[in-house]
């Protein structure tokens, strides 16, 4: 369990890396839905634009949770074995980070605006957008911003100890709702102030990734947690947020 001088190093530097990349695709992320994804670099037109388009906005759902399969996971592990295991979340983070960057740097923009807001529109659609983001960030630091951005990995190695996940997240927004995080990633998609053909495509296939993948987190929860994720799911909804009894 002792990590040596050199592995510690490594794993300081593996998780600035990580957390780097994930500052860099929020903001991406951030600035190409505020654009309508017209930002992207990539250069492909009609059939093919749209075909690499669907591949890059299915391939985040799709791989993002295949990793957090019983396979999935064996292949994190395999990826930094260094940590002995470790530093698979921190692997995990960063893949996400990578995911996200690959969908709205290499995005072919199709050009088809249907409203780009100005003045007092703007304005307005701006706050919607920013409330949007604080409510997705309130729901990260409720289940963990150290879980959720691969702290956890790289800092237990540094300190010779096992990953600490924490518990069931019961807290803050998870009192009201099960799957906040989905539910402000949605909200981001959704509230975009820029409305185009490219906006729509992704926000159609995230969203729906939003509703449907929870339902494989839930499925780990059930396995982890047993009876007592038993009691929280019948007591909090799933998706739209009310107050438990």
């Amino acid at each position: 369990m002792n990590a040596g001088p050199v592995l510690k190093v490594f794993a300081i530097a593996y998780g600035l890396a990580a957390h780097a990349t994930f500052a860099l695709a929020v903001g991406s992320m951030a600035y190409a839905l505020s654009t309508g994804m017209q930002c992207g670099f990539g250069l492909l037109h009609g059939a093919l634009a749209f075909a690499a388009n669907a591949a890059l906005a299915l391939q985040f759902p799709l791989l993002h949770s295949w990793l957090l399969s019983t396979h999935g996971r064996s292949v994190l592990r395999r990826i930094a074995p260094w940590g002995g295991g470790r530093l698979a979340t921190t692997t995990y983070a960063w893949i996400g980070s990578l995911q996200l960057l690959a969908a709205f740097w290499l995005w072919s923009p199709t050009g088809i605006v249907w409203r780009d807001p100005s003045g007092v529109a703007l304005l307005a659609h701006a706050i919607v957008f920013a409330c949007a983001w604080a409510f997705l960030v309130k729901a990260l630091s409720d289940a963990g911003l150290a879980l959720q951005t691969g702290a956890v990995g790289w800092t237990a190695v540094v300190q010779s100890r096992e990953v600490r996940y924490g518990g069931l997240p019961e807290r803050g927004l998870f009192r009201f709702c099960r799957q906040p995080i989905y539910l402000g990633f949605a909200l981001v998609l959704l509230t975009a102030p820029c409305w185009t053909l490219d906006w729509l495509a992704l926000c159609a296939v995230w969203t729906l990734y939003c509703v449907v993948g929870p339902r494989l987190k839930e499925r780990r929860w059930l396995r982890i947690y047993g009876d007592r994720f038993e009691r929280y799911r019948r007591a909090v909804p799933y998706m739209i947020p009310r107050r438990a009894p």
